[in-house]
């Protein structure tokens, strides 16, 4: 099984590690590498909870972490964090982590559907039973829909001559495979092109179908809630969209203030939840870039509840 590198490994502990008996969770276990870190640095009478969506990781942790009492994971979202910690009995947390990004195993397995260098079903869902798979998308969405999607999740410039080709494409066949995505978009893009141009069109039906941005925001806003003082939330994004929601929300929640400039005397009453351990935003070494091509992309961003 190709595994997933962790990235920024030590940065994101280090970052998150405030007390060696605490409660932690890892919202992304994925194959373990955040989360072995995690256990390495907690005391015997530490905690770790973890979720993960993809059924594999899910199950692979379980495994791979069975015999140590500190570690429980579930098969869920990280946006259920609410539910567990009830589940678990537990009021706050000391730091919650999440990478955001999709494993290695994802991208490299032909069967999670997640590649476009091999052919295989056009699925993209991190969880195969929930929700519906891309090629739902592309087979029944209108052509404004699948333009808007390809723009607004995948920043694609030529959003609207290619949905206007894949409704062409559908008029004479179904949907079901990433080579046929993959064979619309050759004919549209030149070839020194094409691995960016997929890279951002499969990114976008990913984050659709999976809901990312909501599902995000909505983290963000129940961790803050469960954290204690002094807590830290530690997040790994690899897309502008998501760095940018994780950025400003960590700048609203740290501002005393949100009356409009020019007011006399405050009356928003906001209060500072956070407080920006970095402003400036951590990314990968040139070594580790060296070693792990896939973490170029990777933006560590770290605050701490007040």
């Amino acid at each position: 099984m190709n595994q997933h590198v962790p990235v920024l490994l030590k940065e994101s502990v280090d970052l998150l590690i405030t007390k060696k008996d605490g409660i932690y969770f890892d919202g992304t276990a994925g194959f373990g590498g955040h989360s072995k870190e995690i256990l390495n640095r907690l005391s015997k009478n530490g905690k770790l909870f973890a979720t993960d969506k993809d059924k594999a990781a899910f199950d692979f942790c379980k495994e791979q972490f069975k015999n140590d009492k500190r570690f429980t994971i579930y098969n869920t979202s990280f946006s259920n964090i609410e539910t567990i910690i009830k589940i678990e009995f537990i009021e706050k947390i000391d730091g919650i982590f999440v990478d955001l990004g999709v494993s290695s195993y994802q991208l490299d397995n032909i069967e999670s559907g997640f590649t476009f260098r091999e052919d295989a079903p056009l699925d993209l869902r991190m969880n195969k039973y929930e929700g519906f798979p891309a090629s739902f998308v592309l087979n029944k969405f209108s052509q404004e829909e699948i333009a808007d999607i390809l723009f607004k999740y995948g920043e694609e410039r030529n959003s609207r001559l290619i949905a206007k080709k894949i409704i062409e494409f559908r008029e004479q066949q179904k949907f079901e495979t990433t080579f046929q995505l993959r064979s619309v978009i050759e004919k549209l893009v030149p070839k020194n092109y094409l691995t960016k141009s997929l890279s951002r069109i499969f990114q976008a039906l990913r984050i659709y179908v999976n809901n990312e941005l909501d599902e995000l925001k909505n983290f963000l806003d129940k961790s803050i809630e469960l954290m204690n003082t002094n807590g830290r939330i530690v997040v790994l994004t690899y897309h502008s969209l998501e760095d940018r929601i994780v950025k400003e929300k960590f700048k609203y929640e740290s501002i005393k203030c949100v009356c409009p400039p020019g007011t006399p005397v405050c009356i928003c009453e906001k209060v500072a939840r956070l407080k920006q351990i970095n402003t400036k935003v951590i990314v990968p070494g040139s070594k580790e870039l060296g070693i792990n091509k896939r973490s170029r992309s990777a933006k560590l961003r770290a605050a701490q509840r007040l």
